[in-house]
């Protein structure tokens, strides 16, 4: 474990002006609440902190940081609390501890509901302070390091979550080394054998063409001394990780894999960095295709840089990449660089995005958008995204993720324009919305007076700004028809749970789950983008809607007039968890079908006969008859082996008739009596694992289709 007195020493080799005796203080307040505590490994905890603190170090990180992780696990993990850490190490720090220690106990890879929430709290806390996840990722990085001490599940859990969390946030706030470094270290656990294998080959070609990254460095520097160029060279083979993603990005193996290897060039002024980009492409044939201008149009994290590919010795491709001292202190530290000191003044980095100009972004895009599907797909367009230049006709640039269109643009531009927007011009010629931009584009949208989104625009937007704008003018446009669906849905949950709905408890409610109003709240539940028994919990929420209470079959749909009857269509017999849409029959009440039933396409024409349906949210009886087909082999005991399948899944036969008959194999009709969606996969699911099963479907029959015979009534 490194002293107290070396911490402070690293401290002190960047911030002579540190206050070490509050950073001595807090190691020793850590150490003490730690005492007794020991990791997996067998370590004295408190190794973990002062492990954090030194990677922190490593980015000349502020006091507050440093003493942060320190303390970031004494709230969560000893008898110390905030107002303890607050008394003595300042209001700033505890605050910083306390969003740290809630970034932990955040489960960001639970189920999308629960990770979409999650998600939103970790946004809010980056807003208030960005050195929360600085702590935090440093966390994650020494956990990673030392991740073999913990149980093989275990390891593979938070492998996966550095994966496809921790890395691509890491990258997105610009911090490039930290995001390789976990990236492999997470690759190391989730991939062993692929990871070895690729080092293997390093090894193989190392011995058949030698020192390759030593010849090319020293060819890149006797090129920038006959220019006059000061400045330094690195070269290195690309992580495993890196290397093993392209390999799957491309489809080829490690032999016909190009640019293994990765050059740098450090100079010291912006004009030396052309210069140099000039010397490199007059030795080396620059690959076409290949070449962008971070410093003239650096990314949105503040990332500046020149990336070009040469093909070098023996014609192979390497990559060179070329900036300044700031500019790299920034690609490697990322919005680090704000909290960074240097002789004991905080550093001022002209080259770094504002933080809190770029997190209020986000956080105002991702808090529009309620819906969790949508929600963490803006998450994700955001953070894992590569960006694309594009040009106004002003000639202002505007910046969008890969595969962005027109329509993406005129939303980044205001979202009145994209609203508005009917057409484009890209570089003068017209073309369609969907049409995907290049870099370098110039574009020009199209508005009309009246327009207004549709809903296929979002199948053609692909950012998270655009997808939210066109789902909130949706809605709108909606509102009343959804709030209609959604007072029924709230109606019955309400019931089922035992209490009535007022206007008061709708309020109540809405004003619990942050929304504008009751319509606000009853139109999004219509929409399917809030659940009943989140309302019902959001009022009540001790009150669980008990799962013993089973839903009558009279009061499974949601969306029927007062007193009006249904009947499960025949043709494709829906179940609960389905989504459903219904037909009217004058004089015989409605019939109930799936959305994707093949019957419906004889009614695209009378659309006052079509009626928004829903499952009453909770628990269904057994009580839903599918018809499954199968063909099974005509052998001794086969038959009842998948009658004892289907009972073992608790589900009960109906009925069951033969369809064919064949010397090898029969094929039969099995009608099972089923709860839900769900219930239905785990038949269907035990079915297909036994290998006397030839063939397995859910029957749907077109002509099957009827107006209901004896119409249920539905109360």
């Amino acid at each position: 474990m490194i002293a107290a007195e070396d911490l402070i020493a690293l401290v002190r080799n960047y911030n002579p002006k540190t206050n070490e005796k509050l950073i001595l203080a807090a190691y020793e307040y850590g150490r003490e609440m730690h005492k007794g505590q020991t990791r997996k490994s067998g370590e004295p905890y408190f190794t973990h902190p002062v492990a954090v603190a030194a990677i922190l170090t490593e980015q000349q990180l502020d006091d507050a940081t440093i003493i942060t992780a320190l303390l970031h696990d004494t709230i969560e993990d000893t008898r110390a609390s905030y107002s303890d850490v607050a008394e003595k190490f300042g209001r700033e720090i505890a605050d910083l501890v306390d969003g740290v220690t809630k970034l932990t106990n955040l489960q960001l890879s639970s189920s999308e509901s629960k990770q979409a929430e999650n998600f939103r709290k970790l946004f809010m806390a980056m807003s208030k302070d960005l050195r929360v996840i600085l702590v935090k990722l440093a966390d994650r990085l020494h956990n990673m390091r030392t991740i073999k001490a913990m149980r093989p599940e275990k390891q593979v859990q938070k492998a996966r979550e550095t994966m496809d969390i921790f890395a691509p946030l890491a990258g997105r706030m610009g911090m490039q080394s930290m995001r390789e470094e976990l990236e492999d270290l997470a690759f190391r656990v989730l991939n062993p054998e692929g990871r070895a294998s690729i080092i293997r080959r390093f090894v193989t070609l190392q011995k058949e063409t030698g020192d390759v990254i030593h010849r090319i460095t020293s060819d890149m520097r006797y090129e920038l001394e006959r220019a006059g160029i000061e400045a330094e060279v690195f070269g290195r083979a690309k992580k495993p990780y890196s290397i093993w993603r392209k390999m799957q990005e491309k489809k080829i193996g490690f032999s016909r894999l190009s640019d293994i290897y990765g050059f740098r060039v450090i100079t010291r002024t912006e004009m030396d960095a052309y210069t140099t980009l000039g010397a490199i492409h007059q030795r080396w044939r620059a690959v076409p295709g290949r070449f962008k201008d971070y410093i003239s149009q650096p990314k949105s994290n503040g990332y500046r840089s020149i990336h070009t590919t040469v093909s070098g010795r023996d014609g192979k491709r390497v990559e060179v990449q070329i900036r300044t001292r700031q500019m790299h202190e920034v690609a490697e530290t990322g919005v680090a660089a704000h909290w960074s000191y240097r002789d004991g003044v905080r550093a001022q980095n002209p080259f770094a995005v504002d933080p809190a100009k770029w997190i209020a972004g986000l956080t105002e895009q991702f808090d529009a958008e309620e819906d969790h599907d949508a929600f963490l797909e803006a998450v994700k367009l955001e953070m894992y995204s590569d960006k694309v230049f594009c040009f106004t006709p002003k000639g202002d640039v505007v910046k969008l993720p890969k595969g962005a269109t027109p329509l993406d643009f005129a939303y980044a531009i205001h979202t009145r324009i994209g609203s508005a927007c009917v057409g484009a011009k890209v570089d003068g010629l017209r073309v369609p919305l969907w049409t995907r931009l290049k870099n370098g584009q110039s574009v020009d949208i199209i508005t009309a007076e009246g327009q207004a989104p549709q809903a296929t625009w979002l199948e053609i937007a692909q950012t998270g700004k655009a997808k939210t704008a066109i789902r909130r003018a949706l809605r709108e446009a909606n509102k009343e028809r959804y709030a209609k669906l959604g007072h029924e849905l709230v109606r019955a949950a309400f019931e089922n749970a035992g209490k009535k709905v007022t206007d008061k408890v709708l309020e109540t409610a809405a004003k619990t789950l942050r929304l504008e109003d009751a319509e606000t709240l009853l139109a999004r539940v219509g929409s399917a983008e809030l659940t009943a028994r989140e309302v019902v919990e959001s009022v009540y929420p001790n009150l669980a809607i008990q799962d013993g209470a089973l839903i009558e079959f009279k009061r499974a749909v949601i969306g029927l007039e007062h007193g009006q009857a249904f009947e499960r269509a025949k043709c494709c017999q829906p179940l609960p968890g389905e989504r459903i849409v219904g037909l009217t029959h004058r004089g015989k009440g409605v019939s109930v079908h799936t959305i994707d039933c093949g019957a419906l396409v004889n009614f695209e024409d009378q659309p006052d006969r079509w009626m928004d349906l829903h499952w009453a949210d909770g628990a269904h009886p057994a009580v839903y008859a599918v018809s499954l087909e199968l063909t099974i082999t005509n052998d001794a005991g086969v038959l009842g082996r998948i009658c004892t399948l289907i009972g073992e899944q608790r589900a009960n036969i109906s009925d069951l008739r033969f369809i064919d008959r064949k010397p090898d194999f029969y094929r039969l009709l099995i009608d099972v009596d089923l709860r839900d969606a769900e219930h239905l996969h785990s038949v269907m699911s035990a079915l297909e694992a036994e290998s006397n099963v030839a063939s397995l479907d859910r029957r749907r029959d077109p002509s099957l289709a009827a107006a209901p015979a004896m119409p249920s009534a539905a109360e």
